[in-house]
């Protein structure tokens, strides 16, 4: 990536703010390679401190870049290494992606337990970067769905905010979808517990036999084979 001319990277390493300007387009493309192309994406930047203790040779052209498991957004860390210098060094700085977009928040204060219709949503610009669960942007995956906690008037919904669905209870009648390599069977089944969201649920076939699977719809259940 190109650098900016660097003066002293001594001088540079009490304040992260003067390599900003390089780090921003670096977030930015791991930003969109998180969320993919979604429109209306504004990113900022901001910078931590580094060890003042550090003693840093000059640099003429520094590279940043994005550490192996670090996050690309929210309280992060980015590496910064020298690749035109007296010097060869390579640290990471703090730093905190902030990346806004539109995403549902609550429209008035939401209690734990509330379930989410219509109004009681709205699209705001939101920030993604402040926690690792997704926000929601449809209304259509909210309706009908229960809250875990409240949300404050302004609070971003995110997908751990809602209670997962139960699709049947233990006893109803199931469709199973049993697939395999190259192949899908349909079958009948019943229910021996219950299916949630997220959970894997088992049930017992026409002829006895259990097997486990997991909820996918309304008393729907899928089968790897």
């Amino acid at each position: 990536m190109a650098g900016l001319l660097a003066t002293s990277a001594q001088a540079q390493a009490q304040d992260g703010s003067a390599w900003t300007a390089q780090i921003a387009p670096l977030a930015m493309q791991a930003t969109q390679a998180a969320l993919g192309a979604r429109p209306g994406v504004r990113v900022e930047v901001v910078p931590g401190t580094l060890d003042p203790r550090l003693r840093l040779a000059p640099c003429q052209r520094i590279q940043p870049y994005l550490p192996a498991g670090a996050r690309p957004w929210g309280a992060t860390r980015i590496g910064v290494r020298c690749v035109e210098g007296p010097v060869a060094w390579n640290i990471t700085m703090p730093i905190t992606v902030r990346v806004f977009a539109p995403g549902l928040v609550a429209a008035q204060a939401l209690p734990a337990g509330t379930v989410l219709g219509p109004e009681h949503l709205r699209l705001d610009e939101v920030d993604w970067g402040a926690s690792d669960a997704a926000v929601l942007t449809e209304p259509a995956l909210a309706a009908g769905r229960a809250l875990l906690r409240p949300l404050q008037p302004g609070q971003a919904l995110r997908a751990t905010d809602l209670k997962n669905r139960q699709w049947f209870a233990a006893g109803d009648p199931v469709r199973l979808m049993l697939t395999g390599s190259g192949f899908a069977i349909a079958a009948e089944a019943v229910a021996v517990s219950p299916g949630v969201e997220g959970q894997p649920v088992r049930v017992r076939t026409e002829n006895g036999r259990m097997l486990t699977g997991r909820a996918t719809g309304e008393r729907t259940v899928e089968v790897m084979l």
